[in-house]
């Protein structure tokens, strides 16, 4: 059965977290076992939830094993002997990465470079979380993946030597890179923006550098639809390579802010944009590129999948809180 013939109705998208179309499942009742890194934090968790629905799903964090130790990487990983692994670990502080370059390297690159030895030894498919920070933002559209990479920071640097290291050890993997990531749990963009909320009636956002938000919910159902895709016709081998993958449309982090408070009925917070260069007292020792959204063709094309637009996701985060609740908390804080 070919991709096409798959698809009943409709386009594929992600909806409110289910398929808009009617569809057949591509691998026929089967169930594999899914080794998932990272597992606790904000895509992890997300990644076990969405992955456990069908599969058997270990996850694992650094409490459990530490990647960037060789010999327990490898134990680990062969004892458990999953058909794939997911690893969505990583030092993510993209400003704590500049002071800390030797930590930033040793996990994102070393350890990641450990992963990827294993599971070659192991004949396991490696699904790869990647960033946009590998580019440097000159391009002005779109990033493809075979755009030439040029970060701008050591995070952006340490992943792409991670990256770098799959290549040269592998042959069947996937790298997804992503961008903006915000989810139910863990620190992101859309917490601390509703955390400051609470406190301050006046903020500055930062209304020049522009990308694609991204749902870790959504996110999650993407990599389970490539994963369904490499395991047709009974092959782990389907889909290999480089592939982006965000939610629809693109904004600056200031419109993004602005549909936050929107969505949470926040309406006496005023946002104020400013340029990059006014963020130079605010601790922010890293570069980012003014322009980095990815272009997510080839991932639509070879799944048949479209996220939907950033907006609607972000409205169902929304949702899923009680708006009552969270306006009750900001009034209450600003009154103590």
């Amino acid at each position: 059965m070919n991709r096409k013939s798959e698809v009943v109705s409709g386009q594929w998208s992600v909806v409110s977290g289910q398929w808009s179309v009617e569809f057949r499942l591509p691998i026929h009742g089967s169930r594999f076992t899914i080794l998932v890194l990272g597992a606790s934090g904000m895509l992890g968790n997300d990644l076990v939830k969405t992955l456990g629905l069908r599969h058997e799903v270990v996850g694992k964090d650094f409490n459990d094993f530490d990647i960037t130790n060789k010999g327990i990487t490898r134990e680990e990983i062969l004892d458990i002997n999953p058909q794939i692994v997911v690893n969505s670990a990583g030092f993510t502080n993209v400003d704590g990465c500049e002071t800390e370059v030797e930590k930033a390297f040793l996990i994102n690159a070393d350890g990641t470079k450990n992963v990827a030895l294993a599971c070659e030894e192991g004949k396991i498919k490696l699904v790869h979380i990647g960033t946009d920070y590998v580019f440097d933002g000159n391009k002005r559209e779109p990033y493809l993946e075979d755009d030439i990479p040029n970060p701008l920071n050591i995070y952006g640097k340490s992943k792409l030597k991670g990256e770098q290291y799959i290549k040269e050890t592998m042959d069947d993997f996937l790298i997804v890179r992503t961008e903006w990531l915000y989810g139910k749990k863990g620190n992101n963009f859309v917490s601390t923006i509703m955390k400051l909320a609470e406190i301050e009636k006046e903020l500055k956002v930062v209304d020049d550098q522009i990308g694609s938000p991204t749902y870790t919910k959504d996110l999650a159902h993407a990599i389970e639809r490539l994963i369904d895709c490499s395991l047709q016709a009974n092959s782990l081998h389907n889909l290999k390579g480089v592939y982006h993958v965000t939610n629809r449309g693109t904004c600056s982090w200031y419109q993004f802010a602005l549909k936050m408070l929107e969505l949470a009925r926040i309406e006496d917070v005023k946002v104020n944009p400013i340029s990059s260069s006014h963020l130079d007292g605010y601790n922010r020792p890293a570069e980012r590129p003014a322009y980095s959204a990815l272009n997510c063709s080839k991932f639509e094309k070879e799944t048949g999948l479209t996220l939907r637009p950033w907006e609607d996701a972000l409205a169902e985060y929304f949702e899923s809180f009680e708006r009552v609740s969270l306006r009750a908390n900001i009034v209450k804080n600003r009154k103590s």
